[in-house]
């Protein structure tokens, strides 16, 4: 008989928020992963067991193999560095880092040999709409970028946007411009404009629910462990 393996202890930093709340019914639903508990800010109400406001705390319920930062930043940085200069394997889909700050915590990742996953979207769908914008900037340079959230989103323009930009630019386009909305009613939802003579292209991506994220959510834990010590930024790695 096959030896069955022990689940995944996953810990989760926001999980009073709203993405927070997804990624924990996420982890329990799914196969090989085990809810140690949730770290949540000062300002939250500590109304339900496993809640707690440290990362020592959140250690005291059990070992944790992954963290999972669902936080608002900047407050997620103080929990990311701690599990960092732990040994403890995270993945971050908070938004609204500095590059210099990521490449701190990269370096410090990489000294103390632990991955050090971002991720900023976890819809699979953003996934191929970032790849096929980098493969159609090969043919069409001129192109801008809508990005669009709900209006509590504090980062401007998103993590996904600047991704995006990236991965285009670095394909041969221009200098992409970023325009942001944000305005109740919206999830997430981004549109690259291509213009070329006489024509444009249009690539959409909607996230129409938070629970688009579940299953990116899933496949990032179950695959940072596999990834070197570091920095890693992309859902597409472990796809």
């Amino acid at each position: 008989m096959s030896e069955v393996s022990a689940p995944l202890r996953i810990g989760i930093v926001g999980i009073a928020g709203r993405l927070g709340r997804v990624a924990a019914e996420a982890v329990r639903d799914a196969e090989g992963l085990e809810l140690i508990g949730g770290l949540v800010s000062e300002r939250t109400e500590l109304d339900v067991a496993g809640y707690v406001r440290s990362l020592e705390g959140l250690l005291a319920r059990g070992e944790i193999d992954v963290l999972l930062d669902v936080a608002t930043h900047p407050g997620s940085e103080r929990w990311t560095r701690d599990a960092v200069g732990r040994g403890i394997p995270i993945v971050s889909g908070s938004s609204g880092w500095s590059e210099s700050t990521l490449e701190d915590i990269g370096a410090q990742a990489e000294k103390l040999r632990v991955p050090a996953f971002f991720v900023p979207n976890f819809a699979i769908g953003a996934v191929v709409m970032m790849r096929v914008a980098a493969e159609i900037a090969r043919t069409f340079p001129r192109a801008e970028i809508v990005e669009m959230h709900h209006d509590a989103k504090r980062d401007t323009p998103s993590g996904t946007a600047q991704v995006t930009a990236k991965k285009m630019e670095a394909a041969g386009a221009a200098h992409v411009v970023i325009h942001s909305v944000r305005l109740p009613g919206l999830v997430a939802h981004q549109e690259v404009v291509f213009g070329g003579r006489g024509e444009m292209l249009t690539l959409r991506h909607d996230a129409l629910s938070r629970e688009s994220f579940s299953d990116g959510i899933v496949a990032a834990l179950r695959g940072v462990r596999r990834l070197p010590p570091g920095l890693h930024v992309g859902l597409d790695l472990v796809l």
